[in-house]
């Protein structure tokens, strides 16, 4: 069968997800076309060939998959809708004791790609609560291209990369102090620096920051973010969620007011504490390392760069598959309005049930 696969993103952090996707996709003879319902995900999207340009054109291309890195998915659309996830689990904002938005059930899709056991468990216990959709343990296809692990060579200068993310309440680029603190140790020319910040971060903040550049300090506007992940010998960041993909390498990442206080990672509070963390994080403490080991086997224990692969056969197996044991899925009035708001497009037609396709 000729598959019709459409990868349905908002931002431009979410093509590198799906670039593994459509690989696969291609490899194998189907149809992909991409698709992004904000202005920031189609800039991202100019120099590809098989985009859609309107939500009328998806509806007329009448997807069988819709792999989704996005929070919601518009529901006239056909296709089964499959989260793929623009994130692991940065455990940002905590709902409650210990739930995450990340677990949030928004009701629109049919099949959830999990990346590990720990994203498992946490939407397999949403299932029993709100059963219309299907859970698959697939590992992220963003971070198939980080595999096979190549032991990096340590140089006499680390490498030390910069990730940021963009709220307010937690983002170290919006910190002085931590500017003045790693100006000063660019400038000493111990370390070199290498940074990426949130898309979404104001333009005078990212401006603030390539003003730095020079022979120790190197500015990456960028969301491929792997060949960067290769080149670090460690990671400073806050609590974006680059964290969990840049600690699949098994290198050390020093935090600054993270959330929690994780035993995989080093988490400091003040920014005079920074080269001294950074001291640390270079010397690589086996128990650091162990762990490293723990969280990530928990996180993404897939290390073969066939993410993808799991992530399409998944969704084939599902589309083919009897699934009248889900329940139909929230009717959803209001998300359903701001979606045909948001793309300009109302009619009434929806997706009350996974979409199937009989072999």
């Amino acid at each position: 069968m000729e598959y019709k696969f459409l990868i349905y993103i908002s931002y431009s952090y979410a093509v590198p997800i799906g670039i593994p996707l459509e690989q696969e996709i291609v490899d194998r003879g189907y149809h992909i076309k991409w698709f992004s319902d904000l202005e920031n995900g189609k800039n991202a999207l100019q120099n590809k060939t098989n985009v859609l340009d309107s939500i009328e054109d998806v509806i007329h291309y009448e997807p069988h998959i819709v792999l989704a890195a996005t929070n919601d998915v518009p529901d006239f659309i056909s296709g089964i809708k499959v989260q793929i996830f623009h994130g692991f689990n940065a455990q940002k904002r905590p709902e409650g004791n210990t739930n995450f938005s990340h677990f949030r059930i928004r009701g629109f899709f049919d099949l959830y790609c999990t990346q590990g056991p720990s994203t498992t468990s946490g939407f397999k216990d949403q299932q029993k609560k709100q059963p219309h959709f299907e859970v698959i343990e697939t590992g992220w296809s963003k971070v198939d291209p980080l595999f096979p692990l190549i032991p990096k060579e340590r140089n006499n200068k680390p490498t030390i990369m910069i990730a940021s993310t963009f709220s307010k309440r937690l983002s170290l680029a919006l910190q002085d102090e931590v500017y003045d603190e790693i100006k000063h140790l660019s400038e000493s020319g111990k370390y070199e620096f290498i940074m990426v910040l949130h898309p979404k971060l104001p333009s005078e903040t990212k401006d603030k920051w390539k003003s730095l550049e020079g022979e120790n300090f190197t500015y990456h506007n960028t969301t491929d973010l792997i060949p960067l992940f290769k080149k670090a010998d460690i990671m400073f960041a806050d609590t974006t969620s680059a964290i969990q993909e840049f600690l699949l390498q098994k290198k050390p990442v020093v935090t600054y007011n993270h959330t929690f206080n994780h035993d995989y990672l080093i988490n400091i509070t003040t920014p005079d504490a920074i080269e001294n963390a950074f001291i640390k994080a270079l010397e690589a403490p086996q128990s650091l390392i162990n762990n490293i080991g723990d969280f990530i086997n928990q996180l993404h224990p897939y290390f073969d760069g066939k993410s993808s692969i799991r992530v399409i056969d998944a969704c084939i197996s599902f589309l083919h598959k009897d699934k009248s044991y889900l329940k139909k899925k929230p009717l959803n009035l209001i998300r359903k309005y701001k979606i045909r708001k948001r793309l300009n497009h109302y009619t009434f037609k929806t997706y009350s049930k996974a979409y199937t396709i009989k072999k």
